[in-house]
């Protein structure tokens, strides 16, 4: 991961910029510089991850014109040999540092054409512009947000622009902005035309095409972990990897002191595929003393973001404290593209299809971010092979009947595609498990008592009625609002809502997110 910033036109004071971006400096612990654009300025901290040395040091330049990215290019360099060909130098082994050549052969048509992760800002030397893009699903983050005199400005991090604008909004993923407007290069949830293979060829591809984005994740010139949490996302990149490794793969599991269901899953999935194995144990005390930093570090109030974000922070700030590893591949994704526990309950094939469109496009606010916060505030890189382009965009496509549980278990066309030797068979057809349950269910009741223990019933109805957008409903989610406002006064539209389960549904109109509380969550909790 890195960080940056843009201030796209006068700047009335550099100090109080450079202090908000500061703010970010474990995205990029390395190196830090900023430049003048035009009028404006540009920043970048470094994390470096491809092309290590000196001269892969952003912003990069090119007569007038500057360029900082947060991202990773895959095949990167049959862009470079084809830009080299048209008379193009590079000085460095940086993925990043084709963007600007690219931007010169293609404007902003540049940004549908590349496959990759990534946030950049770009000034434009010869038009005096600003233009910034996000990748079609927000992985990397970006948001924006307008000084006093309508200037805008872009960030990786809302901590980066807090008391320079009065509104900070996320950058909509699968969109450039230039001249004043937010343009959508592409809708990667949007399917143009419905893929109809028949069962066996749909495996198939899902298997090859989950395989080839690991593989090209695993392309860097800093050490690589798999956080691995026994669950079949997890589960089925290490085993992958595993394969496609010279050496042992290292994997990383979490879990309470007391009931971690987790670690066992884990372990086994390790000693299946040969793994270099870390468990970290955590207990009550921790978890409580680490909320509010949990959720300064991710800017918001989401329940389930939440929860499933203690044990994830507290794992990777053991891999960044007792590890050289700086690159951390991960099982997120899967859920919205082949289902929840709670999907199960989708009246139709059509109302599926319409959820995983809904989740995908809001991703990027939820596990998505939690993944990136995580990460990178302990100076670590997230890589998602789950949300590939080319993966995501033919999972979307296939027939969502197929994608329905009609089969008696969820994800069904996952687990069949990776049949055979990839994983132990209690595991590739293990129940889901939430990912902050299965860190041990206590974490969560831990939580929750937490909460209650700290308003009376009066208390929490007058709280609650403070609030006009996405209003608490629990003393659970009270609590993390308030955390939230100490941080972030005024911002809660940063967030769409509550990630909550489809209430439309039958079976689903619950009060609490997590899985635990549908009908059908039987051993997923075992």
């Amino acid at each position: 991961m890195c960080s940056i910033i843009g201030y796209c036109g006068p700047v009335a004071d550099v100090a109080a910029v450079q202090a908000g971006f500061d703010r970010t400096r474990s995205r990029g612990p390395d190196d830090s510089r900023m430049v003048k654009a035009g009028e404006g300025l540009l920043g970048f901290h470094r994390l470096a991850i491809m092309g290590l040395a000196p001269e892969g040091m952003q912003p990069f330049g090119l007569e007038g014109s500057w360029a900082v990215c947060n991202g990773e290019i895959y095949g990167f360099e049959k862009w470079r040999r084809e830009l080299e060909g048209k008379g193009y130098t590079f000085r460095s082994g940086s993925d990043c540092e084709i963007l600007l050549p690219l931007y010169r052969e293609h404007g902003t048509d540049m940004f549908a054409m590349l496959d990759a992760e990534f946030a950049c800002i770009l000034y434009d030397g010869q038009t005096e512009q600003f233009i910034a893009a996000r990748d079609p699903i927000g992985i990397r983050p970006l948001y924006y947000g307008y000084d006093g005199r309508g200037t805008i400005l872009f960030a990786s991090e809302p901590k980066n622009l807090l008391g320079l604008t009065d509104e900070i909004l996320p950058f909509p993923p699968g969109h450039y902005y230039q001249d004043g407007k937010f343009v959508c290069y592409r809708d990667i949830a949007k399917v143009d035309r419905v893929c109809w293979d028949d069962l066996e060829t749909v495996c198939a591809n899902i298997r090859e095409k989950l395989i080839a984005g690991v593989e090209k994740r695993l392309v860097a010139d800093a050490k690589v972990g798999f956080l691995l949490s026994g669950g079949l996302d997890s589960s089925l990149v290490c085993a992958i990897a595993a394969r496609r490794s010279g050496a042992p793969i290292k994997t990383f599991a979490i879990g309470m002191d007391t009931d971690a269901i987790d670690l066992r899953y884990a372990r086994e999935a390790a000693d299946h595929i040969g793994s270099d194995h870390t468990e970290v144990i955590i207990t009550r005390e921790d978890v409580l003393s680490s909320l509010e930093r949990v959720i300064e570090v991710l800017g918001t109030y989401d329940i389930t973001t939440i929860r499933a974000s203690m044990g994830m922070y507290l794992l990777c700030k053991a891999i960044h404290e007792q590890t050289d590893i700086r690159v951390l591949l991960t099982g997120e994704i899967s859920d919205e593209l082949f289902g929840y526990k709670y999907t199960d309950f989708a009246p139709s094939a059509r109302a599926f299809q319409e959820e995983a469109e809904k989740r995908l496009r809001e991703l990027h606010m939820y596990d998505v971010l939690r993944a990136d916060r995580c990460i990178s505030v302990n100076s670590l890189e997230a890589r998602v092979p789950f949300g590939d382009l080319d993966f995501v965009r033919y999972v979307m496509s296939i027939d969502p009947a197929k994608k329905l549980n009609t089969y008696g278990k969820g994800k069904y066309l996952l687990r069949r595609a990776f049949e055979g030797d990839w994983l132990p068979e209690r595991i590739l057809w293990r129940e889901k498990a939430a990912f902050s349950d299965a860190v041990g269910h206590s974490l969560v009741d831990d939580l929750k008592a937490h909460a209650e223990s700290r308003y009376t019933d009066g208390e929490f109805a007058a709280k609650c009625r403070q609030y006009d957008h996405a209003r608490p409903f629990t003393k659970e989610s009270l609590l993390y609002r308030e955390i939230f406002e100490e941080h972030y006064p005024g911002q809660s539209g940063m967030v769409l809502d509550f990630w909550m389960p489809n209430r439309s549904w039958a079976g689903c109109d619950v009060d609490d997110p997590s899985a635990r509380v549908l009908a059908n969550y039987g051993e997923s909790g075992v």
